[in-house]
């Protein structure tokens, strides 16, 4: 059996920025639902720094969403290895371009709140701010571990700040909203399979 591709950082990346785009998930609905849309709108592709878990340099990730099919894309700055997750068909691809392997699995944390419509949840609104360009509304809620966490999104559901503890952990640095084609989010078929990582 192939190899099974191996957890470091790059998995660390991309559950910190999936974790800060649906941090809302992890709470009770109230009521009356007062909060951000955490889920793009529109076609875009957005650059990131975010603190390294080791307390060095920002690390780069780029994020591309085609929104008329749910589809998401991250490429961690230096490296080989994409994901694409897939929340209609509810899968996670990991693609080593390296090694021409490919491994899919479910695709990780609740399911995904459609675009145009507010995130379940309990969010304080604390005002808002701007990063890279963009206009956000800051508010607040908690993460999976009922810590508090601040998160900026734009009116169309773009992510562009998450701050703990008075901490940037994710920081746009760009926002590009330009249309996303499907080549973006292919999958090699002709890429070996590899089990996924436990």
């Amino acid at each position: 059996m192939p190899r099974a591709f191996r957890k470091g950082k790059l998995v660390l990346l991309f559950a910190a920025m999936c974790g800060a785009a649906s941090i809302s998930h992890s709470l009770a609905a109230d009521d009356a639902a007062t909060g951000p849309f955490v889920t793009p709108s529109v076609d875009v592709d957005v650059r990131y720094e975010m603190a390294s878990p080791d307390g060095g340099k920002p690390v780069g990730q780029r994020m591309r969403w085609q929104v008329s099919s749910l589809r998401q894309r991250i490429d961690p700055e230096g490296s080989a290895v994409y994901m694409v997750t897939s929340w209609r068909d509810g899968t996670l691809a990991v693609v080593d371009t390296l090694h021409r392997r490919r491994s899919v699995m479910p695709a990780p944390g609740a399911a995904l709140t459609p675009p145009g419509q507010v995130a379940p949840g309990s969010f304080q609104r604390l005002g808002s701010d701007m990063a890279a360009g963009q206009s956000c509304v800051l508010w607040r809620t908690a993460d999976q571990d009922g810590r508090p966490v601040d998160a900026c999104y734009t009116a169309d559901g773009i992510l562009v700040r998450v701050s703990q503890q008075g901490q940037v952990k994710v920081n746009a640095v760009s926002v590009s909203r330009t249309a996303q084609s499907d080549d973006v989010f292919a999958v090699p078929s002709d890429f070996a399979v590899a089990a996924p990582a436990r």
